[in-house]
């Protein structure tokens, strides 16, 4: 009887093909993983550069056309997320005062006034609506929601101006047909640093003095504000990853054209 030739692997061949092949697929496996790490981390930069050029566009758009910058709406607003305790009907938001510092966005479902301002009433001509010898004027509500990481802009329309173009913005959980939502300026925001200047680059703080006959603070506040800086610091994770890997940070100075 004729003896059958055997051929194939040895079990040491097996075992080394198996462990070089594992190799190999280990280096694939990391070498992949890397790239989309980086292709993530690159993505996570691109969109906070992007949110950092909408950010400045949309805030001298808004506070850079502005009249003024004011310590609390006068104009009732029905949905107020931090109304002042000391009016009962809860429609104005809690007083602001024009000092510098670093605004951290707050936890989960808490928001944050930010600062708030009037421009003029326009129609939907973009012509001014007066009222007399002066225009009537809207005002606006810039908010940090803690719930979204977002810096949000409310609206509130002068219903005294006949043809007012604006409407009356709602937060965005809320909104409807009559009512849109309030603008989104930022998102995936850490901080905003506030500061305050005049025309001729004096620091405004309204805590720089205080007298204590009131007692309270008495230094300049925004009727004195002619310059606002905004320190954006924003913060954004990777999809996919637990760390949040990209920090940004960048500085909007606007002089008020209206002051």
């Amino acid at each position: 009887m004729k003896k059958l030739d055997q051929a194939g692997f040895t079990l040491v061949e097996l075992i080394s093909m198996m462990i070089v092949s594992g190799i190999f697929a280990g280096l694939i496996l990391f070498f992949g993983v890397s790239y989309w790490r980086y292709s993530a981390l690159l993505e996570a930069d691109l969109d906070s550069l992007v949110t950092r050029l909408n950010a400045g566009d949309k805030l001298r758009e808004f506070v850079g056309t502005s009249s003024g910058l004011i310590i609390q709406n006068s104009i009732a607003d029905s949905h107020t997320l931090n109304p002042d305790p000391m009016i009962v009907s809860g429609l104005y938001w809690n007083p602001i005062h024009a000092i510098p510092g670093n605004k951290v966005i707050g936890a989960t479902n808490t928001t944050m006034p930010l600062l708030y301002f009037r421009r003029f009433s326009v129609n939907s001509s973009k012509a001014l609506i007066m009222n007399g010898l002066q225009p009537y004027e809207d005002e606006y509500v810039l908010y940090l929601n803690g719930t979204t990481k977002e810096l949000l802009l409310r609206s509130l329309s002068n219903t005294s101006a006949t043809g007012n173009s604006l409407k009356t913005s709602c937060p965005p959980t809320l909104a409807t047909t009559l009512c849109p939502a309030d603008k989104v300026v930022a998102g995936d925001i850490a901080s905003i640093d506030m500061r305050y200047f005049s025309r001729t680059g004096n620091a405004i703080d309204w805590t720089s003095s205080y007298d204590a006959l009131i007692p309270s603070y008495n230094g300049p506040d925004f009727t004195s504000v002619e310059v606002v800086e905004f320190g954006l610091n924003i913060t954004k994770k990777p999809l996919f990853q637990t760390a949040t890997a990209t920090n940004n940070s960048t500085i909007v100075r606007i002089a008020l054209r209206n002051n």
